[in-house]
């Protein structure tokens, strides 16, 4: 019955699915931290923990129907010599939705709405789970499709999605506190949700974008914005000790 723990396929597999669905959940951290980023602390939390649990959720759900999944990337209809499945329907739409959230989010940093009274928490936090589960869906789809040609063991695949999950949800709180801390990486993070919505839109349309350039623009702006902290944070210190 333990046959699998002595098998280095398996563990070889288990490794590398981990990774891939690390790596593919950098996008659904960076939406978390963004929507969360409006809430009070203690609502923040929860709405991270509501967000990365329904994703898990979602993503064993889709493993407990395989066969439904292959149904998902069946062309439904064809337009322009491309056939369209339900999976590309599900990604050009969860693309556009990054697109308008990312772009009205920008439009608020840059132009404030005028608000004569600030709306209720509560009713905040309900649009917030809204949205992550909206989000939460897209991603899930495209990730578990992607992990059923890497592994043939649905068991492997489940405590892949949860490693990566607890790696996620670990994650999360540094990097939402982090946007919160400097407001300029918040901008940054929205612009990476647009390049993501139109990566989403171009996989749904047949062009794909390889992961590995989007990730790595991420990482090199990242990287670049932490140099501008950093370099903020020193000229502050200056300032402060000559004052």
């Amino acid at each position: 019955m333990l046959e699998w723990v002595a098998d280095p396929q398996i563990w070889a597999s288990l490794l590398t699915l981990t990774v891939m669905e690390v790596v593919l959940g950098i996008d659904n951290i960076v939406f978390i931290s963004v929507l969360v980023a409006r809430l009070p602390a203690e609502q923040a939390r929860r709405a991270r923990q509501i967000g990365l649990g329904l994703a898990l959720l979602f993503r064993i759900a889709l493993l407990s129907v395989l066969t439904l999944l292959v149904g998902l990337t069946a062309p439904l209809f064809a337009l322009a010599d491309h056939g369209f499945s339900w999976r590309d329907l599900i990604l050009i739409a969860g693309g556009l939705f990054l697109l308008v959230k990312a772009t009205h989010e920008i439009h608020r940093g840059i132009e404030p709405e005028d608000e004569p009274g600030k709306a209720p928490v509560a009713a905040t936090f309900a649009a917030v789970v809204a949205q992550i589960i909206v989000i939460d869906m897209v991603f899930s789809v495209d990730s578990i499709i992607t992990a059923i040609g890497m592994a043939q063991q649905v068991g492997v695949m489940i405590a892949a999605v949860v490693i990566a999950m607890a790696v996620m949800y670990a994650a999360s709180g540094p990097i939402a506190s982090f946007i919160e801390r400097h407001p300029t990486t918040k901008m940054l993070a929205l612009s990476f949700l647009l390049l993501i919505g139109v990566a989403l839109i171009a996989d749904g349309l047949g062009f794909h974008i390889p992961r590995g350039y989007i990730y790595f623009a991420m990482a090199f702006s990242a990287m670049v914005e932490i140099i501008n902290v950093l370099a903020r944070a020193r000229r502050r210190k200056a300032s402060l000790s000559h004052h």
